[in-house]
């Protein structure tokens, strides 16, 4: 069992939720998923490139117990406003459907219908509270809940797990994926699922999604004492589906339609050499060029990938972080997805001594910045930020916040409320 500092107030949250809404998870499981920080590529799940990134302590606890009522009931302290969410197992809403398309209860009914249609029957009732502290967009919040949920009703309905399985661990991440993509209506790939499932305290996660395979790489013994940044700029995301996040899903997805022409490719990261890079995007770009700024993105982050994995293995933190901010550049300049609270984010600690890197994270638009830096810096990041933030987003600055992150567990059984 893993202790984090953040624990204590998330259990007080846990059972204050329970006791004002008359739920029971008394005795029962006590899980902590993570939030996640991709170093690369970026946007690349869904165009069939590596991942590498890191799991870290921002976190979803989940505490839950089976019930006689024959009801799944939850409720969120993140989202309270929506009161207790409750189902028949195995009858929920259909996907996107009015009723749940603006709540969170989107994610719980989406992991049951999901289930349902993979073939393992829900049946077993049970009572479920949730508390998260992962910022609202670029951290995958999200995912974290979708993994701890989906565990949750494994354990319910009593299908077993092997937790050491990267093929059972795959599962868990296909079935993930396909709440966002079949329920939720989010074209996301599995980065954000992979991330969490098999991160581990201190590695970094490599994922190749052309075997399926998952490597654990350690950094560097030589590394420079470093921390990674969360910057929150006090903005949240609606979710992936409602963001620029799916028209960049869509563009892509026009982009290989139209260089298939071409080349036999299935996704824009089929492209890994550059004289077929250079022989395809001229003409996508005589034809499109805002799917050629795509497609340019995509092949540069993919081929600067081994060069931020061999960086990281030297334990060059400073060779990581430029390749962390020329992606950012690209994301903001090429790919369009960035905006303009997360670019305030990353000019302002640009400016600091020991800043390695910086740029926005996750789906974009709204919610975290991250970056790489010396441990000395920290407390300078900090004292930037809080002069400089409020007077260009003063509607956010309460809001807004720089975590220092620890590389943790992406999942952790917990001693039961």
């Amino acid at each position: 069992m893993s202790r984090h500092p953040s624990d204590d107030p998330a259990r007080a949250a846990l059972e204050r939720l329970a006791a004002t809404h008359g739920l029971d998870v008394k005795g029962g499981t006590l899980r902590r998923t993570s939030s996640r920080f991709c170093l690369g590529v970026e946007h690349g799940d869904y165009n069939g490139t590596e991942l590498f990134g890191v799991g870290t302590d921002r976190f979803l606890w989940l505490a839950y117990k089976p019930n006689s009522t024959g009801r799944v009931r939850l409720v969120s302290g993140n989202f309270e406003q929506d009161g207790v969410v409750e189902f028949a197992p195995g009858s929920v809403p259909a996907p996107r459907a009015r009723e749940v398309v603006d709540s969170w209860a989107r994610f719980p009914c989406g992991v049951d219908w999901v289930l349902n249609k993979c073939g393992v029957e829900t049946r077993r009732g049970m009572d479920v509270v949730v508390y998260g502290d992962i910022p609202g967009g670029g951290m995958s919040r999200s995912a974290s809940l979708l993994i701890n949920l989906t565990l949750a009703f494994y354990d319910a309905n009593g299908v077993s797990l092997d937790r050491a399985s990267v093929p059972d661990g795959m599962q868990i991440v296909d079935l993930t994926q396909r709440v966002e993509n079949d329920y939720i209506g989010s074209p996301c790939g599995k980065l954000d699922m992979a991330m969490i499932y098999f991160a581990k305290a201190g590695m970094g996660t490599h994922y190749r999604p052309q075997n399926r395979s998952i490597e654990y790489v350690p950094l560097g013994p030589d590394a420079a004492d470093f921390r990674i940044l969360s910057l929150d700029t006090g903005t949240v995301r609606l979710g992936l589906e409602k963001s620029t996040y799916a028209v960049r899903a869509r563009e892509c997805v026009e982009a290989v339609d139209f260089l298939q022409r071409y080349a036999p490719l299935k996704q824009l990261g089929d492209v890994r050499e550059r004289d077929q890079y250079e022989h395809l995007e001229p003409a996508l770009r005589a034809n499109a060029p805002h799917l050629a700024d795509r497609f340019a993105y995509i092949f540069g982050a993919q081929e600067r990938f081994p060069r931020m994995l061999a960086a990281w293995r030297r334990g060059d933190v400073a060779g990581v972080g430029e390749i962390f901010r020329r992606d950012g550049r690209e994301l903001r300049d090429l790919y369009r997805i960035s905006g303009p609270e997360l670019e305030t984010m990353c000019d302002i600690v640009r400016t600091v001594p020991g800043v390695y890197g910086e740029r926005m994270l996750g789906g974009g638009d709204k919610g975290a910045a991250g970056a790489l830096v010396a441990a000395d810096a920290v407390d300078a990041v900090r004292q930037a930020v809080a002069a400089a933030y409020p007077r260009s987003r003063p509607d956010y600055a309460e809001r807004s916040a720089v975590h220092a992150l620890a590389v943790v567990d992406g999942i952790a059984e917990l001693e039961p409320l």
